[in-house]
C-alpha cells in the first residue's frame, strides 16, 4: 500500500482550514509545507508529496482560506492572513520540537510562501518559488484573472468536460480534481468574488521590499512560458546574486502539472541543502537565466 494522508481541520483566527498530513517525522530535517496556487487545491501536490514522504520528510498540504476544504468565504482575504495562516500551520503540526519547515508554493501559494519567508520567522527554513515572484500585477492583470475565474462554464455536465476545459491531459486533470460534484453538476470549491477581492493589493503595489528582506535560502522553479518575466527574473537575480533557479523549457505556469518528476528532483536537491552542512549562500543547483 502506497504513502496515503490523513485530512486534518483546525480553527485560525475564527477561519477553518483544511490540509492533508502526509506524515513522516524523521528528526533532524525540516518539514515541507506546499501551497497551492490561486483557484487551486492541496490535491495538486499529491505526487509531490507522496515522494517527498517516501524520502522520510514531514509533509503537510493546505487548502488555502477560500479554496477546497477549508473556509469558503473568509472575511480577511489580504496577503497578511495568508502569511499568518501559513505560520499558524507550522506552529500548530511542527511537532513538539517545533522543526522549522520549508515552504513550497506555486503562483499565488508561492507568493505567500515568499511573503511568509519575508517575516524572518525562526520556523521558516526556507522557500521554492513555483512560478512565483514579487512583482505586481497591473488592474487589468488583476481583472483579466478576475474574469476567467467568473467565466468558468458551471456547472461542468461531467469531469470530462471539465478536463477538456482546462486543456486536458496533466493539466487538466490537476484542475478538474479540485471540483466537486453536486447538484448534478461538477463545481468549483470557491467562490470566484472573494477570489477576485484576495487579488487586490497585487493590482496596487509591488513586493520587493519583501523580496529583499528574506534571510532563508531560495529556489525559483519556472517554466519557460510562464509568467515571470525575463524584467522580473532580472531583479530578483540582480537584488538576490545567490538566487538558485531552475527554468523548464517548453513548460508553462502550470509546471508542477506539466513536468512534475523534475519540479520534484528541484525541490529534493533543495530539501537535501537545507538539511546538510552546506553553506546558504553557495549553490546546490544551477542558475539558469530566464529565457
Amino acid at each position: 500500500m502506497g504513502v496515503s494522508y490523513v485530512t486534518r481541520e483546525f480553527v485560525r483566527a475564527g477561519v477553518r482550514l483544511s490540509l492533508r498530513d502526509w506524515g513522516g517525522d524523521e528528526e533532524g530535517r525540516v518539514g515541507v509545507l506546499l501551497l497551492h496556487g490561486l483557484a487551486g487545491h492541496c490535491g495538486e501536490w499529491d505526487g509531490l508529496a507522496r515522494a517527498l514522504r517516501g524520502d522520510g520528510y514531514r509533509v503537510l498540504a493546505l487548502d488555502q482560506r477560500g479554496h477546497g476544504g477549508s473556509e469558503r468565504a473568509p472575511e480577511d482575504v489580504s496577503r497578511a492572513a495568508y502569511v499568518d495562516d501559513v505560520l499558524g500551520v507550522v506552529e500548530a503540526f511542527g511537532g513538539s520540537g517545533r522543526r522549522p519547515f520549508a515552504l513550497v508554493g506555486q503562483s499565488y501559494g508561492g507568493h505567500a510562501a515568499l511573503l511568509t519567508a519575508a517575516r524572518r520567522d525562526p520556523r521558516v527554513a526556507g522557500a521554492v518559488l513555483v512560478e512565483a515572484g514579487p512583482a505586481g500585477s497591473t488592474p487589468e492583470d488583476v481583472a483579466g484573472v478576475a474574469g476567467w475565474l467568473r467565466g468558468w462554464p458551471v456547472p461542468f455536465a461531467s469531469r470530462e468536460a471539465a478536463v477538456a476545459h482546462f486543456g486536458g491531459g496533466a493539466v487538466g486533470e490537476g484542475w478538474a480534481s479540485g471540483l466537486e460534484e453536486r447538484d448534478g453538476g461538477w463545481w468549483p470549491r470557491f467562490d470566484a468574488g472573494v477570489l477576485a477581492a484576495s487579488l487586490a493589493e497585487n493590482a496596487v503595489r509591488s513586493w520587493w521590499a519583501e523580496w529583499d528582506a528574506v534571510d532563508v535560502p531560495l529556489l525559483a522553479v519556472l517554466g519557460q512560458h510562464g509568467i515571470v518575466d525575463a524584467e522580473q527574473w532580472d531583479g530578483m537575480t540582480r537584488r538576490r546574486p545567490g538566487l538558485r533557479g531552475v527554468c523548464l523549457p517548453g513548460a508553462g505556469h502550470d509546471v508542477h502539472l506539466e513536468r512534475p518528476d523534475e519540479v520534484y528532483g528541484a525541490v529534493a536537491a533543495f530539501l537535501r541543502e537545507l538539511d546538510g552542512p552546506a553553506d546558504p549562500d553557495g549553490a546546490c543547483l544551477e542558475v539558469r537565466s530566464r529565457p
